[in-house]
């Protein structure tokens, strides 16, 4: 039979047990939160060789730079000129019903627009070349028909682009004062943190996504096969990815966006795996070329692809005082 200091000393014991499971099953969650937030959240395993990692996007980021400078980027640009029906002068003059920049001739010509077709007049004194050739008139393609017609003169290229149903010129200056202002783009430092794997969970069948523009008539239909689910800095996310070949193109929001990153957003490009994996590299997040000319014309990021975190990663605001100098 059992005295009262036996009882006390087994009371004793159970609440000593108890209090020992407490702490072991506290050290457990603990623990357990540590192993599932490193998983989705250790990056740095997906980067295992950082130096050779962060030279990487360095090189990449010169890469940007350089196609930005390129025969065919965005730096050159140097206007857009929405076509009319009927016949319109161009040249530098003011006169003309389109007004090239000052370096242009007074009087190149006329256009001629009906319906799709753009015929060009060139007057006598004036040289403009297609294929390295002098012409004196010429039908003109549009670059939505894979047969533009690229018009050379000078420091001047142009050629017509088509938007939904309107036409214009769009117009590069080779020696654009933006192409040597401009000898970095502004960005977040490096962090492989940033580098994060997805996995897409698909929709029954691929979405048609209507994305806007800054332009109030203009959108951009993309085909979206289902959402991205992720992890980033202990929140959980999800990103509509839009298919673009054997790549996924992404446009972001985030909380820096209009205070540190272009307020319209910025571009990701993403590839999938075989199982549906895909590997969100925020450190190559880049500015559309709306933050870069006012010549263009960028779709603007889905609600649904607003993050609500400040994503401390990828290309910052380019200050427009060094693009207009």
């Amino acid at each position: 039979m059992k005295t009262t200091a036996d009882s006390k000393s087994d009371l004793l014991n159970l609440y000593a047990y108890l209090i020992c499971m407490k702490n072991i099953l506290y050290l457990l969650i603990l623990l357990s939160g540590t192993i599932i937030f490193s998983a989705c959240d250790n990056s740095p395993q997906l980067t295992k060789n950082q130096a050779s990692y962060i030279a990487s996007v360095e090189q990449w980021q010169e890469d940007r730079l350089e196609g930005l400078r390129g025969k065919n980027g965005w730096l050159n640009l140097a206007g857009i000129y929405w076509l009319e029906d009927g016949i319109q002068t161009l040249g530098s003059d003011s006169a003309n019903d389109i007004v090239f920049p000052p370096k242009a001739p007074a009087f190149i010509g006329t256009l001629s627009l009906k319906d799709t077709l753009i015929h060009l007049e060139v007057k006598e004194n004036v040289k403009l070349f297609y294929k390295n050739e002098t012409v004196s008139q010429l039908d003109l393609g549009y670059d939505s028909s894979l047969m533009p017609s690229y018009i050379t003169h000078g420091d001047f290229a142009w050629y017509i682009m088509k938007r939904h149903n309107s036409l214009a010129i769009r117009l590069r200056d080779y020696k654009h004062p933006a192409l040597e202002a401009l000898d970095h783009i502004p960005s977040y430092p490096i962090d492989p943190d940033y580098v994060v794997e997805a996995k897409l969970v698909p929709f029954d069948a691929v979405k048609t996504i209507t994305v806007a523009t800054p332009f109030q008539d203009y959108t951009q239909n993309y085909e979206c096969p289902g959402v991205l689910h992720f992890r980033l800095k202990g929140k959980k996310h999800t990103l509509l990815p839009f298919i673009t070949g054997d790549e996924y193109f992404i446009i972001i929001s985030d909380e820096s966006s209009g205070l540190e990153s272009y307020a319209g957003g910025r571009f990701m490009y993403a590839s999938p795996d075989s199982s549906g994996k895909v590997v969100l590299d925020f450190n190559k997040a880049y500015n559309p070329p709306c933050a870069i000319t006012e010549f263009a014309a960028c779709p603007m990021p889905p609600r649904e692809n607003h993050l609500t975190i400040k994503l401390k990663a990828g290309e910052k605001i380019i200050d427009q005082n060094i693009l207009n100098k």
